[in-house]
């Protein structure tokens, strides 16, 4: 029983001996009464008399006492209990139960009084639903931001930190929570960003250059200021764009303007100082005459060939490159493709020998296999020296056909194997330029291989030679790039 429904039944007793003590009065005045007036010689009448009073007065008494505490049962029953049961609710909605419910079926005040009770739970349990819901979402977007995000308040300190900040600067959010932000970031360019905005209560942007081993990171930081709505100043906050692939694309394209602009000046000008040589009086001399007009027409083959790759790499590195699929025999091509290259081998001594298994097939697009086909083979001859030996192995296996093509040349340094598909690179500059090559050969390999879901590997060993491994996967899924209609 709780203090309300004892407070009720020390009042209801109160009442009870009250009513009992006023009852014993009015009995015992009653008798004394009776006694006075009938004398000694009505004794035996007046005792009657007396325990008559006596049992009506008890019977009065009880009476009462019942019906007094019915009344208070049903006074407790109606409105003590439905208002403690409200108390209780209220305390569980203020401590954060926004499921506890009152009693909804009593009547009157107490009634109205747990329906509002009620009604406020619902409302409290909506609104933090809808709360939590946009603080489940706010929290998915910012942890699955690409890009870092830190949270300042006005005093300096960090108050939010995202996954994507944590992954670039390799600490857990403990670290930087709750800490002065020039005290857990010790980068000056983020500091000085975080000051100007500070200062001026103005965006502001610098870049930041992390160096890990050999790894370097370009990060964009860009800081703005946050304000409440009634234009008080609340904080910063910092975003962390990771610009380190648009630095590297922006560096291929320097490097690809100048590597093009530098490729196509040498033959150019070759040709020109040939023809300015002629032109002043060499043509007269026959023998001059032959060399030059042969030079001339070795560069301008040459220029030939390097427009041609560079708009066959334009083609293919477009997102709209379709391949011609069809089934395609990979030995067939293998030996076709020899034959090509024979007489570039022949004219060095070298001599190819292969050993295939017969009637590989997979689906894959024959004009261009045969492209890197003749690719691989053209470079092991022009690096391997004379009189010497390149095997060609093509093993047929359940799910891919595997291509090798292994030189016995002057091999690759491992450092420079990373960089052997880029455009433009050459291991041995001279000997290719002298051989003709365009150094897009490899690159244009590289993408036609992809665009197959192929792949393309190297094994070397320097002055011992080159293996180059093609692989044609038989089970390719769905046809990324199918053959246009």
């Amino acid at each position: 029983m709780n203090n309300n429904g004892r407070i009720l039944l020390v009042y209801a007793l109160i009442i009870l001996i009250l009513m009992l003590s006023f009852g014993l009065v009015l009995a015992q005045y009653a008798q004394q009464s009776i006694i006075e007036v009938v004398g000694e010689n009505g004794m035996e009448r007046a005792e009657e008399a007396s325990r008559n009073i006596w049992f009506m007065t008890f019977i009065m008494i009880s009476v009462i006492a019942m019906a007094l505490i019915t009344i208070c049962y049903q006074i407790f029953i109606k409105y003590v209990d439905p208002m403690r049961k409200a108390t209780d609710t209220a305390e569980e909605l203020s401590h954060g139960n926004y499921r506890a419910r009152a009693d909804s079926g009593v009547f009157g005040d107490a009634g109205r009084l747990g329906a509002v009770i009620n009604e406020l739970g619902r409302h409290l349990k909506e609104l933090t639903s809808v709360q939590g819901m946009q603080e489940t979402r706010l929290s998915a977007v910012i942890n699955h931001m690409s890009s870092g995000l830190v949270l300042i308040d006005e005093k300096g300190y960090i108050q939010l930190v995202n996954e994507s900040f944590i992954r670039t600067f390799k600490e857990d959010k403990a670290y930087y929570l709750d800490y002065l932000y020039h005290e857990v970031v010790p980068h000056e360019e983020v500091q000085s960003v975080v000051e100007n905005v500070y200062m001026f209560e103005e965006p502001d942007s610098q870049m930041l250059t992390i160096q890990r081993g050999l790894e370097r990171k370009f990060i964009q930081v860009n800081g703005a200021p946050i304000f409440k709505e009634n234009k008080r100043w609340q904080g910063v906050v910092l975003v962390f764009h990771d610009i380190t692939e648009l630095k590297k694309l922006e560096q291929m394209r320097k490097d690809f303007v100048a590597n093009v602009s530098h490729e196509l000046k040498t033959p150019i000008t070759s040709i020109r100082g040939f023809a300015e040589t002629l032109l002043e009086g060499a043509a007269e001399d026959k023998e001059k005459n032959e060399q030059f007009l042969g030079i001339m027409l070795k560069e301008s083959t040459r220029l030939e060939t390097l427009i041609h790759d560079l708009l066959e790499l334009t083609k293919i590195e477009r997102e709209d490159f379709q391949l011609s699929l069809q089934q395609v025999n990979i030995t067939d091509l293998v030996m076709e493709t020899k034959k090509l290259v024979q007489t570039q081998a022949d004219r060095k001594g070298i001599r190819i020998s292969e050993h295939l298994d017969t009637d590989a097939v997979c689906e894959g697009d024959s004009t261009r296999i045969r492209q890197v086909l003749i690719n691989i083979l053209s470079n092991a001859i022009t690096y391997t020296p004379d009189r010497g030996e390149i095997n060609v192995r093509l093993h047929d296996e359940k799910d891919r056909i595997t291509v090798s093509v292994s030189d016995s040349g002057i091999g690759i340094p491992p450092e420079e194997i990373p960089r052997l598909f880029e455009r433009f690179y050459r291991v041995d500059r001279a000997r290719s330029r002298n051989s003709g090559g365009t150094g897009l050969g490899l690159a244009i390999v590289k993408h036609i291989m992809e665009a197959h879901r192929g792949e393309v590997y190297v094994q070397s060993v320097p002055g011992e030679g080159s293996e180059f491994t093609l692989v044609f996967h038989k089970v390719t899924g769905e046809k990324i790039f199918p053959a246009e209609e």
